[in-house]
């Protein structure tokens, strides 16, 4: 849905730059085109068959979309029942502290995840420093560690900075296909 809306955007700037050329140029047979038109202003310069834009630096339209579909977001006790518990998807849950080594080498693993399973599987993390209640309630010893829940009970957990496929196996199996 979020990336349906990207393609629209992409579109209407691709029609905005496309309508900024004169129409007499689009299919003329005797202007000298080279293989592939760039609309950047360098090679509109090159043509010089079209007046300078207005811009001078080249734009670009950068979809952000994907970026708010597949964050992961951070749970803390007082979202955590929001979050986890009531949550009808299947939820990775990972236990984790800003002064562990581990947790920063699996930290960009669960973001890979989280795109790939973008609207299968709610990827969350805690930090286990901010809400311990919550860690020792699981009875996360060590860190980084990853919950999976389903219809808010806690299924599986991996413990330690994990090879991507493991984890991956693990949301396989949770996931509804």
């Amino acid at each position: 849905m979020a990336l349906d809306n990207c393609i629209q955007l992409s579109t209407a700037a691709t029609m905005c730059a496309a309508a900024s050329i004169p129409k007499s140029h689009y299919f003329s047979s005797t202007a000298n085109f080279p293989q592939k038109l760039s609309f950047s202003t360098l090679s509109l310069q090159r043509l010089n068959k079209f007046p300078t834009p207005t811009f001078r630096k080249p734009f670009s339209v950068t979809c952000q979309a994907r970026g708010a579909v597949d964050d992961v977001k951070e749970v803390t006790e007082s979202s955590w029942n929001n979050l986890v518990v009531e949550n009808q998807k299947a939820v990775l849950v990972e236990f984790w502290a800003p002064w562990c080594g581990p947790c920063k080498i699996i930290e960009p693993v669960i973001k890979e995840l989280a795109a790939e399973y973008a609207g299968k599987i709610e990827c969350l993390k805690l930090n286990t420093d901010v809400s311990p209640n919550v860690a020792s309630k699981y009875g996360i010893r060590s860190i980084p560690t990853v919950l999976f829940f389903k219809n808010g009970e806690k299924r599986e957990s991996v413990i330690g900075a994990v090879p991507k496929s493991t984890l991956a196996a693990s949301i396989d199996k949770y996931i509804e296909v």
